[in-house]
């Protein structure tokens, strides 16, 4: 893995684009809930509409915290949610908080943040849609991924899209077609042209459709559009141990830094 820096103290140009990625993912999360509610070091994120949904529901620690309180000021803000999730930015912070998480029964894992180093693709492809044209593929997907999951799950992580459009001044939906123009593939594109960050998300592709080019085109989309937009940091998140960062990397993608994910059921 290729890797430039590891936290917000990194040097030079790697550690700036780390505090700017940083600053938007607390913004967007922040514009995206329904509502807030502060703690020292962060906010709980929440949204009754979708309360199924971890990515809608947690807590994000963005500041310097006390670890040995953050479990119970978690559990006091999540109370009423059947899960506890916390994110946290920073990764001198997430190795404080990760024993008193760890001994409150929470896991952890780590989401790569990668920022687009590449030249910017000179072709797109895909187009825009909105959120009907993706109700069907979406819930396919979700139901490859989550086998075991009710149809009730399903619905919340279908429908929470919907609220993204809350999280930055210009967020779209973009879906690669073919030839007989049903979605392939798809993933969101968060901008804010005024700080020249944007952020690709949830890059899928219909398990009918993998292996044809699909996702290439609907990221090569993404880039070029948020390149237009006068936004010169593009990133992406991805799991630490999967396979898609590889494929991200032969892209122009490189690892700047990661977010730490506790949860506990």
């Amino acid at each position: 893995m290729t890797s430039v820096a590891n936290g917000p103290g990194g040097s030079g140009a790697a550690g700036s684009e780390l505090r700017r990625i940083h600053a938007f993912l607390s913004s967007f999360t922040r514009r995206q809930a329904e509502r807030t509610v502060e703690i020292p070091g962060g906010f709980a994120a929440l949204d009754d509409t979708y309360r199924l949904s971890r990515a809608d529901n947690h807590v994000l620690v963005d500041r310097p915290t006390d670890p040995e309180a953050l479990p119970a000021r978690v559990e006091e803000v999540l109370a009423p949610l059947p899960h506890r999730a916390v994110y946290v930015l920073d990764a001198a912070t997430a190795e404080a908080c990760a024993g008193p998480l760890l001994r409150a029964g929470y896991t952890r894992t780590a989401v790569d943040l990668m920022l687009h180093t590449g030249p910017v693709p000179e072709l797109g492809g895909a187009r825009e849609v909105d959120l009907p044209a993706l109700r069907g593929p979406l819930a396919a997907s979700w139901r490859r991924f989550l086998p075991d999951a009710g149809e009730d799950v399903v619905a919340t992580l279908v429908e929470r899209r919907a609220a993204r459009r809350r999280g930055a001044d210009d967020v779209r939906f973009l879906a690669s077609h073919d030839e007989w123009g049903e979605v392939a593939s798809w993933a969101d594109l968060y901008m804010d042209p005024a700080t020249g960050v944007a952020q690709i998300e949830d890059l899928v592709t219909a398990e009918s459709h993998l292996g044809q080019g699909h996702a290439g085109v609907v990221l090569d989309t993404a880039l070029l559009m948020a390149a237009e937009a006068g936004c010169t940091t593009r990133f992406l998140t991805a799991l630490a141990d999967d396979w898609p960062r590889r494929w991200y990397e032969r892209r122009g993608f490189v690892t700047v830094g990661s977010v730490a994910c506790f949860e506990r059921a």
